[in-house]
């Protein structure tokens, strides 16, 4: 079934879900700062919208995949925000990767104009996204995470509702952790192989299925074996998101030192001019500092 969806930002992840929803046959009403991006979508069938109000005043579901929770709340609650357009029927889903505490300050601030609000952010980026394979983690009220899965099943294969508002974001915190610690170990793993003349594009499928294996291991070896740096998400998200996990860490009292020292190698990376760049530029940092070509 398709749907009627307002999608607010249209970058590199949500241009990928902006696509596959039009693939599926949905009617899309997209809001950007950035007017080449949403182009590229009108291209693709969109329809441009000149505010984030205006995309939900067409929609039955809004989108939200942006970079930040201040991001988020001025596109949802600010000056032609999308709460201004929403309906009593209209649904907002947060696909951004956000801090959990704002999180439920924002479906708060829904409910009190009578609009549910769901967290559901992602795991995959934007080649799962493309072939509707997300993994998604979703807090929220029972009924509202029911009717948003109704739409989010034409982008994920794999859906969870981990419980009230904030606990999508607090799993995605999880995932994040785990997926920041392997990113890093895998790159370290890499470099071994390379050092010690082992052909380390070959390694994957060697450990297929082994307690080694894992998606990391399978996409990312082989891209840092031949330096593929072609830009498919941005370091710079990964320390972000650390962040939200060292300060949950704080409010827990839990120990994270692992998490710790591997955020120390991303900031390096991203005080060095490397932000922009996807996670392969990591290779950079093992290439030891004498030979790391930092911008």
């Amino acid at each position: 079934m398709a749907y009627k969806v307002g999608l607010i930002g249209a970058g590199a992840m949500g241009g990928a879900i902006g696509t596959r929803l039009l693939s599926e046959g949905c009617e899309l009403f997209v809001f950007d700062l950035d007017k080449e991006r949403v182009a590229e979508l009108v291209a693709k069938g969109a329809i441009s919208s000149n505010s984030a109000a205006d995309a939900a005043q067409a929609s039955e579901f809004v989108i939200f995949s942006l970079n930040a929770s201040r991001i988020v709340e001025v596109a949802a609650f600010g000056n032609g925000g999308a709460v201004e357009g929403a309906g009593p029927e209209t649904l907002f889903i947060d696909m951004s990767s956000i801090d959990p505490t704002e999180t439920r300050r924002f479906a708060e601030k829904a409910a009190e104009h009578n609009i549910g609000w769901v967290d559901a952010p992602l795991s995959g980026g934007a080649p799962k996204a493309l072939i509707g394979e997300l993994t998604l983690m979703l807090g929220g009220e029972g009924g509202h995470v029911k009717k948003a899965m109704e739409c989010l099943k034409l982008l994920a294969s794999n859906m969870s509702h981990m419980g009230p508002s904030g606990a999508g974001q607090t799993t995605k915190i999880i995932n994040q952790v785990l997926c920041g610690l392997n990113f890093v170990a895998v790159a370290e793993a890499t470099q071994l192989a390379l050092d010690a003349g082992v052909d380390a594009t070959k390694i994957p499928a060697a450990l297929a299925g082994g307690r080694a294996d894992s998606a990391v291991l399978q996409e990312y070896m082989p891209r840092y074996a031949i330096k593929d740096y072609d830009r498919q998400g941005r370091l710079a998200n990964m320390v972000k998101d650390l962040n939200f996990a060292q300060n949950l860490a704080l409010e827990t009292n839990t120990s994270m030192p692992v998490t710790a020292a591997c955020m120390e190698i991303y900031k390096m990376l991203v005080a060095s001019g490397l932000g922009e760049e996807d996670l392969p530029v990591l290779m950079e940092y093992f290439k030891g500092p004498d030979k790391a070509n930092f911008k």
